[in-house]
């Protein structure tokens, strides 16, 4: 079971042609998948942002379907950001 002492935090922004193209649904299915905690989002500058709690193996597993995302995506950056994680969620969902 994963805890917070072997639990750590990815925070991803997502550019490219990632909104409207069922992004956060596939961030949305491939977390649950990985058994990932957190959630995904559009924002308002046209980029998918992402908060993932996990192990490191996990959340790099995560990190590299950002980069290639759905078929109907294109991904030209994500800029990741590794930070402690906080145990705050209890599942992964799509926030709007």
């Amino acid at each position: 079971m994963m805890t917070k002492e072997n639990s750590i935090r990815l925070h991803a922004m997502v550019e490219g042609y990632v909104q409207g193209v069922g992004f956060r649904y596939f961030v949305l299915k491939n977390a649950q998948a990985l058994g990932l905690t957190g959630w995904v989002r559009n924002t308002f500058r046209q980029q998918v942002e992402v908060i993932a709690e996990g192990s490191r193996p996990t959340l790099e597993q995560l990190e590299t379907l950002l980069q290639h995302g759905p078929a109907s995506a294109t991904v030209t950056s994500v800029q990741s950001t590794w930070l402690d994680a906080t145990g705050e969620f209890s599942d992964f969902s799509v926030r709007f």
